[in-house]
């Protein structure tokens, strides 16, 4: 029942979200076009969501085209421990990427994703392929529902958290989760978002 909720929340928020977020877009849309006049504007990367399901995940596009086949020359700098890459000064971003990533505003595309049901608003983050073969077996737990645009792990802390400590919320948020939770996780968002100087 409570999947019927959730899912029922997502439809109508992420309708309401891309309303609301049009003419931002639109404007995101034409600086990314105008840094960069012949790559594309959205980026979109294969990713695990539920049960191991892939799927194509969206956002705007705030790097250089060649930046995946670049990765493999920057895996030493990695700043985060476990499976995932973080580097605080990527080469591979762009000028409007390090606006958009720091405002988060490079997620919007990704209330495609929750209309498409590839995704929920709220829920453990969708690993890519190389980090999930990597998983031990309590690790892969983060897979069982619907990955999400937030979750737990993003107001607890973000890029402060080390990899074991994001499963470990992911799953306090899988045996835990319900539409309050969802409702708090969500505001909580939104405050850090605003708090970006949105």
């Amino acid at each position: 029942m409570i999947d019927i909720f959730i899912r029922s929340f997502d439809l109508i928020g992420a309708l309401i979200a891309i309303l609301i977020s049009a003419p931002v877009t639109i404007i995101i849309a034409l600086l990314i076009k105008l840094e960069e006049p012949k790559a594309p504007i959205f980026f979109k990367q294969k990713r695990i969501g539920k049960n191991g399901s892939p799927f194509f995940m969206y956002k705007f596009r705030s790097m250089h085209v060649d930046a995946e086949a670049r990765l493999d020359m920057l895996l030493a700098e990695n700043e985060m421990e476990g499976h995932m890459f973080k580097m605080k000064n990527d080469p591979r971003i762009t000028k409007i990427g390090k606006f958009i990533r720091k405002t988060s505003l490079d997620e919007f595309p990704q209330f495609l994703n929750i209309l498409k049901g590839d995704m929920s608003f709220v829920g453990p983050r969708p690993p890519l392929e190389r980090e999930v073969a990597e998983y031990s077996e309590y690790q892969l737990g983060r897979l069982e529902i619907m990955p999400g645009c937030t979750g737990l792990w993003q107001v607890s802390g973000r890029n402060k958290l080390t990899f074991e400590e994001m499963v470990e919320l992911d799953l306090q948020y899988i045996r835990t989760r319900s539409i309050w939770l969802n409702i708090k996780i969500l505001c909580l968002t939104f405050k850090e978002f605003t708090g970006k100087g949105m």
